[in-house]
């Protein structure tokens, strides 16, 4: 089956539920407390609802040798259910395609942004040739969600995949339901990006922590090796993912999007934000490699304090606490 476009989340009738905005409308922003809903994820209680994102199925015998030849990841020894990301890059390096997902022993099953499924299929499609793999936009047949409480291993095991027609009686198992001001807080903390929104079309995976989790440096070429290769022997990405503490006196959060200053300088661009239950606001913004880490910055008129979670002088250094 083919995605048709956003289709509202049934679980927006539940109680308290308030519906996001922009392409993250389908699903709920919270329950009524986000802040409640933060801490109860925290503590390894809930689940999130994320059943807007597009999903992706790859079947056939030479799925996974096939994957494997066209992306960053490290796929022919993949074990079976072991959630895992994976990029498509351009010939320069650039990021194209993200997405995470596992193999059930049939078929790689997939997620990725909103709206993203059908270009990524169309590509994966150019790429088929005479291999035996079939590739699918399964969106209207899976639905995505996040569960804390998930026993999995590696970054994205909390992730689960769950037939849409049985989205609903998922929640009345996994409930409490939070919602995605929630998630979104912890995903930002964590250093997790999302494509798109938090990278442009000139970002390599050396700047927003893709290496380990979505790029295995060992595994043999792949389209835009090169200048991942490169990046990573010499060090110094041209640009950094960092995590950015505001002045939390504002009410508004920053515009996605948004110029990050160091004086009359600009020095990066905001991706996205959230209010953390702990930290306060925060955001995650790519900064340009020179500018130093102690420096406060300024994002439309709101000081920004710097963590580092891309190092700018050593390759690239995830923080370990990203899961």
């Amino acid at each position: 089956m083919t995605n048709d476009g956003p289709t509202p989340s049934p679980l927006l009738h539940l109680p308290g539920a308030v519906a996001a905005n922009g392409i993250d409308a389908p699903v709920a922003a919270h329950y009524g407390s986000f802040n409640r809903e933060q801490r109860a994820l925290v503590a390894g209680e809930g689940f999130v609802d994320l059943s807007h994102h597009d999903v992706v199925r790859v079947s056939g015998e030479d799925r996974l040798t096939w994957l494997h030849s066209l992306t960053t990841q490290h796929l022919t020894d993949l074990p079976p259910r072991q959630w895992t990301g994976v990029l498509v890059l351009s010939p320069q390096g650039h990021v194209e395609h993200a997405f995470y997902g596992y193999d059930d022993g049939e078929a790689f099953l997939a997620h990725t942004e909103p709206g993203q499924g059908a270009p990524l299929v169309a590509f994966l499609d150019r790429m088929r040739f005479w291999s035996k793999v079939e590739v699918a936009d399964v969106t209207a047949d899976w639905a995505l969600t996040w569960r804390p409480s998930s026993s999995g291993e590696g970054p994205y095991a909390a992730y689960e995949l769950v037939p849409r027609d049985q989205l609903e009686a998922y929640a009345a198992a996994a409930g409490p339901a939070a919602g995605l001001w929630a998630f979104e807080a912890l995903r930002i903390e964590r250093g997790e990006p999302r494509l798109g929104l938090d990278t442009d079309h000139r970002t390599i995976p050396n700047e927003a922590g893709w290496i380990g989790p979505a790029v295995h440096l060992d595994k043999g070429c792949y389209r835009g090796q090169e200048t991942v290769a490169r990046v990573h022997t010499l060090g110094r990405p041209p640009r950094r993912l960092t995590l950015l503490h505001l002045d939390g006196s504002q009410e508004a959060l920053p515009t996605p999007g948004a110029e990050l200053r160091l004086g009359e300088k600009v020095v990066g661009v905001v991706g996205t934000s959230a209010r953390h239950h702990e930290l306060g606001p925060i955001a995650l913004a790519l900064v340009k490699r020179n500018v130093a880490l102690d420096a406060t910055l300024e994002v439309e008129g709101m000081p920004a304090g710097q963590e580092v979670l891309v190092d700018p002088e050593v390759g690239l250094h995830v923080r370990p606490r990203l899961r």
